[in-house]
């Protein structure tokens, strides 16, 4: 007779077992999920609810049955930058193969812990080569790869379209996180700048300052708002642009309008199909392929939005030109 298995191995863990109740993935009777330990992907995000399901669907899109031949074990962290490395560290300790992290948040987790595993990023604030995360493009060399934003062309978009939606418009506002964002800020002003448009900026590091750095930014002359992307940001989306309407200033964000939102414009990258190619390279490197050999990614596919109730009670009419490009028109 076989010696039993113990505890550890014969029963999922607690996290295990939640992970694979948020995934929807139940075991059908006969199916031993003891027998073998079921290679995990430790996800350390943000908290968005349909990301998460996008993730999951790009596991599922890999051909991996969740909570069978893969578990995703999250830590979401709600944005707040000090939760990402206690998040990290508690993945490290329950063994995973590879780990996706979000943010510049999230990579700071990973320079700090010193782990040598597979990383996985999305990161939409920096620039990998920039801060020395990655060798080269093509071959990062190293431990991490993943799906990076082109921060000075998408900069230099959002202005051109601002402008083009506000006409005559002469200074605009940057809203900033100073912890996540810098890169973000200098690109923007620059193509900001370049375009004959003056800037304000309206640094801020916690939720609690959006209402002050709006009302300096409208007192020294801002006519429009550009908000930089960070995950404070994504999680505030909805009180930034309540202030941005009550200040009077047409805004510009890389996040997708809130159906119900005020917001006036957004461009930028589609956020779920960053999540779904993020979960295909991950089961790729539990399949064997190793990060310092999977190219870094840009955005494929982005999104540009308009909001046309705002857009009437802020008392602007946004050009035609600019409504044909829009691929979703609110408030028509």
């Amino acid at each position: 007779m076989s010696t039993p298995p113990n505890s550890s191995s014969a029963v999922l863990g607690r996290r295990q077992f939640l992970a694979v109740l948020a995934a929807g993935a139940v075991a059908g009777p006969g199916v031993a999920l003891a027998q073998t330990r079921v290679p995990r992907i430790g996800l350390v995000s943000s908290g968005a609810p349909v990301n998460f399901e996008a993730f999951l669907q790009g596991v599922r899109d890999s051909g991996e049955v969740l909570g069978r031949t893969v578990v995703v074990d999250r830590r979401p962290t709600d944005g707040y930058p000090d939760r990402y490395r206690p998040a990290v560290e508690a993945l490290l300790r329950e063994r995973v193969e590879v780990l996706v992290v979000t943010s510049i948040h999230g990579i700071n987790a990973v320079r700090a812990v010193k782990t040598s595993i597979p990383v996985v990023v999305l990161d939409l604030e920096s620039d990998p080569l920039a801060t020395g995360l990655i060798a080269t493009v093509a071959r990062p060399g190293g431990n991490v790869t993943g799906f990076f934003l082109d921060v000075p062309e998408m900069s230099a978009k959002q202005v051109q379209l601002l402008r083009e939606a506000v006409p005559g418009v002469t200074r605009v506002a940057l809203l900033w996180d100073q912890g996540a964002a810098r890169a973000q800020f200098e690109a923007t002003e620059r193509a900001a700048r370049a375009m004959g448009i003056s800037v304000t900026s309206a640094p801020v590091r916690k939720p609690t300052d959006f209402p002050a750095a709006l009302d300096a930014a409208a007192r020294d002359g801002a006519r429009a708002l550009i908000v930089l992307s960070a995950p404070m940001m994504r999680i505030e989306q909805g009180r930034i642009d309540d202030l941005a309407l009550r200040h009077r200033l047409p805004s510009v964000t890389l996040f997708d309008l809130l159906p119900e939102g005020n917001g006036f414009m957004s461009y930028g990258p589609s956020l779920e199909e960053l999540w779904r190619r993020s979960a295909r390279y991950a089961v790729r490197i539990l399949k064997g392929e190793r990060p310092a050999e999977m190219p870094v990614q840009r955005p494929e596919k982005f999104d540009f939005a308009v909001n046309l109730r705002t857009a009437r009670a802020l008392g602007l009419t946004i050009p035609p030109s600019v409504l044909l490009r829009a691929d979703r028109v609110i408030g028509q």
